[in-house]
């Protein structure tokens, strides 16, 4: 490809807008276009990136035995009516209508859709196990879409979907998912890890997400090597630790604290540290209100507590007035004694002694308070966020948290679609089986993000070989006025491409530094430059992208470095 004849277009300043690093790089180096909000238009070299992600996923999907089809991405809401997630999945899900007043939606997921052409297609086990799978757009209309392509409202997915006779045979599928997955992200150059989830709206039984290890991560990710072991946070449990509690040694006693309502803000007046603390939640309840207590350094997890008997889902905040009617107090004040609503208690505070707690009177907190004493011995739950250095569940290390981007997720959903929409098959001896089924996605776009923000410099993008827009560079200086750079950069270039690398000559009428500067920003591995000198002396100024100084080669020497690991 030649320069010249490509529409890029490359920015130096950072757009305003962008948030993130692989925003502003996917900008700056004219890989997508904005726009409206979550939505953005991949130029022709992001594309070519884009289709590189793809051509890997497929390879692997079709290796692991995955049929490709490809559903409408605009569905009916009789089949959404059917699983009952038409109003359970929200404002996530983009309804519309058609000129006969017929609702559909435009498809942030194809489960219904899958299990359909199941119920249609599939009448025997003969024609089990079978997985599908389709690469395709998607739309979730996220209330606040940021970060560019890492959550846009429109994506392109994976989704595959196996279907087997029994639990036993959704196992050796899931199995299978798993170990494509782990190549595809092998084979993309991703430094990853697999941990354990929450199913969240898809459901099922079980599910593992697939990371991407990088600072910007939008998930926290507790893991121990030596227990191996990892988990989302969402889903890492705790554990009621052992021992005694300390003796009380304070007398209960009511403290003016007026205008502390944080734990932060109680510490700093109090002169306590935060795990002295007991920080009380006040959430809606089906029933009415219901109290959640922590230790005031830990987070409460959202997932957990909306799981406790009683709590509403999804998890909801009671509001000011809510709490004030529950403790008699406004936000800030609440604490467990006396405290007439439902409470639960986190694990971490069963071991507390002599705790600071809102005493359920605006302007006031307790000091002193001690289980079994002031209020009664709890009977604690799991509803924090694990922090680092918190027990594995095997016991045999330490947590460590490091924060990752979620590019793939396996579930098994077993009979939650099939049975709903009665998808079933004949076995062996005539009778019918509800097929048990297992979704499994990856997010194709989201994949280019996340390169990026686990491979980039001061420069631009450093990508992995395999998704690099272009193999190579050449870079001729001066070939306007020297007639012996354009015909060796020519060369160069035709004997490239005849050995199958996916090459760029940068034949701009632009400065050497221009070109230098652009070739860093997009990320191509390899830089050649053809230059007079260099050619009087036989040589061409070899770079890799992730070096720090050039080399001086000989021309088949260069080349050699260029298709050798070009073709790996």
């Amino acid at each position: 490809m030649r320069y010249s004849q490509f529409p890029l277009t490359t920015l130096k300043e950072v757009p305003a807008e962008a948030e993130i690093v692989s925003h502003q790089l996917m900008l700056r180096a004219g890989l997508i276009r904005r726009l409206a909000s979550g939505l953005f238009t991949w130029m022709p070299l992001g594309l070519k990136v884009l289709r590189k992600v793809e051509a890997v996923v497929r390879e692997e999907m079709d290796r692991s035995g995955a049929l490709e089809l490809l559903m409408p991405a605009v569905q009916p809401a009789e089949l959404w009516q059917e699983t009952g997630r038409w109003e359970q999945y929200g404002p996530l899900l983009l309804r519309m209508s058609d000129r006969h007043g017929r609702d559909f939606c435009f498809g942030p997921t194809h489960e219904e859709v899958i299990t359909d052409v199941a119920r249609r297609e599939l009448r025997s086990y003969r024609q089990l196990p079978v997985n599908y799978y389709q690469i395709q757009t998607k739309f979730r209309d996220e209330i606040r879409p940021r970060f560019g392509v890492m959550r846009s409202r429109e994506f392109l997915m994976k989704d595959a979907y196996s279907f087997d006779l029994d639990p036993e045979g959704l196992e050796v599928a899931y199995g299978k998912m798993h170990d494509a997955y782990r190549a595809i992200f092998e084979r993309l150059g991703l430094r990853f890890r697999v941990v354990d989830a929450d199913s969240g709206e898809i459901g099922g039984s079980r599910s593992q997400e697939f990371h991407v290890l990088a600072e910007s991560g939008e998930d926290a990710i507790a893991y121990c090597d030596a227990d191996s072991y990892a988990s989302n946070v969402e889903t890492a449990a705790t554990e009621r630790p052992a021992g005694e509690r300390p003796a009380a040694t304070q007398a209960l006693e009511t403290v003016s604290t007026p205008d502390v309502r944080t734990i932060d803000a109680l510490c700093e007046f109090l002169k306590v540290r935060p795990e002295q603390t007991l920080k009380t939640l006040i959430v809606e309840g089906e029933d009415g209100p219901i109290a959640l207590v922590l230790r005031g350094d830990h987070e409460l997890n959202a997932v957990k507590a909306q799981k406790l008997p009683g709590v509403k889902t999804p998890l909801t905040m009671a509001g000011p007035d809510a709490v004030r009617a529950a403790t008699g107090a406004g936000p800030g004040y609440a604490g467990p004694h006396g405290l007439g609503v439902p409470v639960f208690f986190d694990h971490a505070t069963a071991l507390m002694a002599d705790c600071v707690a809102g005493a359920n009177r605006d302007g006031a907190h307790l000091t002193g308070l001690n289980f079994g004493r002031d209020i009664d011995e709890p009977g604690t739950v799991d509803i924090r966020n694990v922090v680092a250095g918190d027990p594995t569940p095997g016991g045999n290390g330490e947590l460590s948290i490091a924060r990752g981007i979620e590019v793939g997720h396996i579930f098994q959903l077993g009979d939650k679609y099939s049975r709903a929409m009665n998808a079933a098959v004949l076995d062996d001896e005539g009778r019918e089986r509800v097929l048990s089924m297992g979704c499994y996605g990856i997010g194709i776009t989201r994949i280019v993000g996340a390169a990026i923000e686990q491979n980039h410099d001061d420069a631009g993008i450093v990508w992995p070989e395999q998704l690099a827009p272009f193999d190579a560079v050449i870079v001729p200086i001066g070939m306007d006025k020297s007639e012996t750079v354009r015909e060796a950069a020519e060369e160069l270039y035709r004997n490239l491409e005849s050995r199958g690398v996916d090459v760029l000559i940068d034949d701009r009428n632009a400065r050497p530094g221009v070109k230098f500067a652009d070739a860093e920003l997009i990320g191509i591995p390899h830089r050649l430059v053809v230059s007079k000198r260099g050619l009087a002396a036989g040589e061409i100024e070899y770079r890799h992208r992730r070096d720090t100084e050039s080399v001086q080669l000989k021309r088949d020497e260069a080349l050699d470095r260029v298709v050798g690991e070009s073709l790996v």
